[in-house]
């Protein structure tokens, strides 16, 4: 028992997850040197609201890059399920939750739509989801325009009992909304790596021909995960709206970036078949303390954080490329021989 929980150590201590909190703690100690204020429980915490929408859309586009796609609509689904909300509840005089559950519903339907031409179709993920991006954005500001308010004010007064659900602090300094990535970080573990759902998708971004000869109905799974990508986006755009107060079409529009960065920043494989929900919420984090971090310490503009994330992305796709190389690899392995000799 112990040597078993000894191995288990041992390979956690050289895992991708244990670089990740070793990153983390870097920034605490870069960003704390720089400005005490950074080290503060209550303004830290407190900061995590304003990027808690991308961890929790990270958490669930880990599933489909793990199948071998990828999903970059998740922003525009955001915008999409933040205007029908506010449109269904203002204009057409539905109750908070029914517009609620009414968003989620057409979420999942957009996730299926974008799944199917992807599973059942063929056609490329990046093609599907980059189109639905446009459509979704689109069908967002048509949404916007049935509005009695113009879009660029967007729609607000929303009841106190919608805008709690993000505006709550447990114990007084613990913000509701990283108790729902928590909640939702468990849930995405256990249905990935703890059920047989979670072991088909690891199947089939392995190898899709052998997972359907061995008789798991691939084209279902692969469309699944788009579905729970859109969902994931759905309660995103739900919190977000609730933090915000108001709803807009153009809410998540500059996420794409950031979910795919945390998402391969995580430890998914681009090409499928590995990956971890712990590395996505860790890498998520990362990413988040990096864009509050910066400004406060650095007086580095919000306008410009976009870049450290996209070198950050860079950096971590071109180092998987030169370590995964058959020539990287035999030159470590001369290199191991020599030094034992």
């Amino acid at each position: 028992m112990n040597k078993s929980f000894s191995d288990k150590l041992k390979h956690f201590l050289k895992s991708w997850e244990m670089v990740l909190i070793c990153i983390m703690a870097a920034e605490f100690i870069i960003f704390g040197a720089a400005n005490a204020k950074f080290l503060r429980p209550a303004l830290l915490l407190n900061s995590m609201n304003d990027f808690m929408s991308i961890c929790i859309i990270s958490l669930f586009v880990t599933f489909v890059m793990i199948t071998g796609g990828i999903d970059i609509q998740a922003g525009a689904i955001v915008g999409l399920t933040s205007i029908i909300i506010g449109v269904s509840w203002q204009d057409f005089g539905c109750n908070i939750w029914v517009s609620v559950l009414i968003a989620i519903a057409v979420a999942a339907v957009c996730g299926a739509i974008s799944g199917f031409f992807i599973a059942y179709c063929g056609v490329q993920a990046m093609v599907v989801t980059l189109g639905g991006s446009f459509l979704y954005a689109g069908i967002a500001l048509l949404v916007s325009n049935l509005a009695s308010t113009a879009s660029y004010q967007g729609i607000s007064g929303f009841p106190d009992a919608f805008r709690i659900l993000a505006k709550y602090k447990f114990f007084g300094i613990v913000p509701s909304q990283l108790i729902i990535f928590l909640v939702l970080a468990v849930l995405a573990y256990i249905l990935l790596h703890r059920t047989k759902y979670g072991r088909r998708i690891f199947l089939v971004g392995v190898n899709p021909q052998a997972a359907s000869y061995s008789g798991i109905n691939t084209k279902r799974v692969i469309m699944s995960t788009y579905v729970l990508s859109a969902v994931s986006a759905a309660i995103a755009g739900i919190v977000l709206t609730s933090y915000l107060g108001t709803a807009k079409s153009d809410l998540g529009s500059n996420f794409t970036l950031n979910i795919i960065t945390a998402v391969v920043l995580g430890g998914t494989l681009s090409t499928g078949g590995k990956g971890s929900v712990a590395g996505t919420a860790l890498a998520s984090m990362i990413i988040g303390m990096l864009r509050f971090g910066l400004p406060l310490c650095f007086k580095v503009g919000t306008q410009y954080l976009d870049i450290p994330v996209g070198i950050l992305l860079l950096v971590v796709v071109l180092g998987r490329s030169v370590a995964g190389n058959s020539a990287t690899i035999r030159l470590m392995a001369k290199f191991k021989k020599s030094k034992a000799a």
